[in-house]
Parts: C-alpha cells; structure tokens; sequence
C-alpha cells in the first residue's frame, strides 16, 4: 500500500475499538486506516458483509475471491482513509496481529497509482462549478470522469439553474405518478365510450367495445416500450465525446458523465422534473401527432409508468440493499461493476437484454480461488 503522509494521524487499537463500538465502521490495509461507515450502504455485497469485517484487515478482501476489487474500486476506498494504526504494545486489538505497512502484500499496478493522487488536488477546482471546467479538459477528461469519487456535485454557477438540475428520488413518483392515474382513467373513460379510431386519422376502422382489453394492450405496450427505451438510453450517452469538442464534452457530463464521475450523489440520480418535462412533453406531443388521442394517451400513460420505474430501480441499485442471491442483488453487483470497473458495457439497469442485443455485456470475471 501507499506510504502514510507525513501529516497522518495515528491511532492506538484501543482508540479504533472505541470507534467499532460506538457504532462505526473503520476497516484497515495493514497499518492504513479507512472508516467506510458512510459507504457500508452503498456496498454492493451488502452492508452486512462489511460491518462482519468491521476492525479487520481487508487486504485479502480487496485481492479476492470472490472478485478481485478494481483499480477505481481501490482509489474509492483511499477517499475514507482516516491515518495509520499504531502497534499496542499491551497487544489489544486482534493479539497484536497487526502487520505493519511494509510487510503487506501490495499490487505493482495500484500502488504508483495511489502515490500519484491527492484527493484535495485534481484537474478541476472543486470549490467552483464543474460544467465549464471539464469542457476544457480534452482528452484527459474520458479518464477523468471515469474515475469516481464520493463528492457531490456542483454544475452552473446560478443558483436557481444548479437547484432546477438535481432532485430528491421521491419527486419522481409524486409528479408523474398521479398524472399516469389521470391520463390512464381519462383515455380509458374515452376508449369506454366506444366509436374510437385505432390507428391515424386515416384510417377509418374503429371499435365500439372491448375497452377494458384495449386499454390493458396500449397500457402494457406503452409499458414496455418506456421501459425498454429507458435501460437503452445510456447507450449513446456512454459514447466517447471528442477531445477537440469542449460543448460536446459539456454535454456529456451533463447528461450522464456527472453521474459517473459522481455516482452516490443523491441529488443527480433521478431525472429532475423541469428538464424530465420536457422530454415528457416531446413524447407526448408526438403520440398524439402519430396516434388517435385516445390510443396514443393511453400508450403515453404506460411510457410514463415505465419510465418511473426505471428511474426508482436505478435509484435502488445504487442506495438499496437488497438480499443476496435475489435478481435485484445480482442487477446492483452488475450495475455497480459497470461503474468501477467496465464503463464501456453493462448498461443494463432492470435488465441486461439490451446488453445481450448490443454485444455490451460484462466479461465474466476468472474464478479466484483461495489460497
């Protein structure tokens, strides 16, 4: 590991087993310290498996199995160091078996890695707003904004532009569920009246009953299609910018990048809902274009339904814990490699057929075995 700076703090075995008491979690790397009582519910092995190592050397762990952790995974943990552990020399903690830093077995990759950063230097001001600085990072910045960091974000340099740019989770339910209920209860009070053409005003083939069976295809197609459009939209927002671009690497960042570079900030997880309205209103105004107002309302609600779920999952998968071995905590381990470890594929959040469609699957990992 990473020699400590000169200006680390030091704690003695009873001093970290105080903190373990009191309810904290500090883990350590031979003699480095981290305390990862903010992360443990963002871990997507489950806060559990951490706090069972709450105290421990997790050097092991790190080099696995079951999965050895990625080089962003390593950076991460640096974010929590908190100083080095001093030796007892009544050997309180663990009978002394405390290793010091240089008997620790170290990675030839990471190690040059961790000496070369300072979590207080980067190549933006953090105490500014970012948006303009990264269009001016060229080609640093695809390396840069795959490197993430659990510092929350700041875009534009007006107040009311950065509050309109993020949101709490629960927006999202409150104002889009209760306008799905009033589309999908008017468009089926409509369908029910009978005499409704199907297709587009061009046509004149209509029905005049079987709206409850209607309504439940156009509901359930619309549903589907949100759904499916939502987990393949990261698609194209995961394309490399160009380097020569500033404005096309402002777009980036804005519209996915921040969200890499940034991924347990709560605030810019879900779709905000003045910049959501007006994509919602897009969509809207060309079903309505395209279909007879009451198919293409009643396609709209089921759009509007899918896309709130997929907004909720993607919010779970980073901040949920769900139980081990069930389909969403094998979704949040895969959408959790995506952003450490293969940003380039694994797109999938409530599905990976996309990823099987768009050959953009995870490489499965070797098999580790212990030692």
């Amino acid at each position: 590991m990473a020699p400590a700076p000169p200006s680390a703090a030091s704690f003695s075995p009873a001093e970290v087993q105080r903190r373990l008491a009191a309810g904290a979690c500090w883990v350590r790397c031979g003699a480095r310290l981290y305390d990862l009582t903010d992360f443990v519910r963002h871990h997507p092995g489950g806060e559990q498996l951490l706090r069972a190592r709450a105290g421990q050397d997790i050097s092991a762990d790190l080099d696995g199995p079951p999965h050895r952790h990625s080089a962003n995974a390593r950076h991460w943990l640096e974010q929590y160091y908190v100083g080095e552990l001093r030796e007892d020399p009544q050997g309180s903690l663990e009978n002394r078996a405390v290793a010091s830093v240089e008997t620790q077995k170290t990675d030839p990759e990471i190690e040059p890695r961790f000496k070369e950063v300072d979590w207080e230097k980067d190549l933006v001001d953090w105490q500014k707003p970012l948006l303009w600085q990264v269009g001016h990072l060229g080609e640093k910045y695809d390396e840069w904004v795959h490197q993430p960091v659990t510092r929350p974000i700041r875009l534009f340099h007006s107040d009311l532009i950065e509050a309109l740019s993020k949101t709490v989770w629960y927006s999202v339910p409150i104002i889009w569920v209760p306008l799905m209920l009033y589309l999908s209860w008017s468009y089926y009070q409509t369908l029910a009246q009978g005499n409704v053409r199907l297709f587009t005003s061009f046509t004149t083939e209509y029905f005049s009953d079987g709206a409850e069976s209607m309504f439940r295809g156009l509901f359930m197609t619309g549903l589907s299609s949100g759904a499916s459009s939502s987990t393949s939209s990261p698609l194209p927002v995961h394309m490399k910018p160009p380097s020569d671009s500033s404005y096309l690497i402002m777009l980036h960042f804005i519209m996915h990048g921040q969200h890499h570079k940034s991924p347990f900030d709560g605030s810019r997880l879900v779709f905000p809902p003045v910049p959501a309205s007006l994509v919602i209103a897009f969509f809207y105004a060309l079903l309505r274009l395209i279909l007879p107002e009451a198919v293409g309302g009643t396609v709209f609600a089921g759009g509007l339904l899918g896309y709130v779920l997929y907004d909720m999952t993607h919010y779970y998968l980073h901040f949920g814990s769900p139980h081990k071995g069930s389909f969403l905590y094998s979704m949040k381990a895969h959408h959790v490699k995506h952003h450490f470890a293969h940003q380039k594929s694994g797109f999938g959040i409530s599905t990976k057929l996309w990823d099987y469609f768009f050959h953009t699957l995870i490489p499965e990992e070797p098999h580790l075995k212990t030692q």
